[in-house]
């Protein structure tokens, strides 16, 4: 058995409020929950300040605080449609392998009796979900991505 370990950078920060309620409709949830979340998010503005300096406030169309008692929900939600997409289509290319997440963390994971087919299996499938990924305007962060393989003499 092995497993690709994967990190997405920003996970929280990059959240795009704009498809969170298409993703809420898509998965048929009642049409109020869908516009408690669009007028959650709707409106929202940030302010930074630097020592003596604050800029205006602006208009931010992205993010969820990984404060916020909804944060959990929210990237739940968000990545439930991504998980389903990435889902159909290993199972279309006959591609043996296994996804767990832990929010913004993941794990993709293979069995196969070579290192040849579990190379390329996991090589086959981050690249998919990688550009997934990238259609979210979500990426990994490469440099953390970690293979393990595990063998029973």
């Amino acid at each position: 058995m092995s497993t690709l370990a994967f990190d997405i950078v920003q996970f929280f920060p990059l959240l795009n409020h704009c498809l969170l309620p298409l993703i809420i409709e898509k998965a048929e949830f009642d049409s109020k929950i869908s516009k408690f979340f669009s007028d959650y998010l709707d409106g929202r503005k940030t302010q930074y300040t630097w020592n003596d300096f604050s800029s205006p406030f602006f208009d931010v169309n992205v993010g969820v605080g990984q404060e916020s008692a909804l944060s959990p929900i929210l990237s739940t939600l968000y990545l439930s449609l991504l998980f389903h997409i990435f889902k159909k289509q290993v199972k279309n290319l006959q591609i043996p392998v296994s996804l767990l997440s832990f929010v913004d963390d993941g794990l993709l994971i293979s069995q196969q009796k070579s290192f040849e087919k579990i190379n390329s299996v996991l090589f086959c499938s981050y690249n998919i979900f990688f550009s997934l990924l990238n259609y979210f305007s979500l990426t990994i962060e490469h440099d953390k991505t970690e293979v393990f393989h595990f063998t029973r003499f």
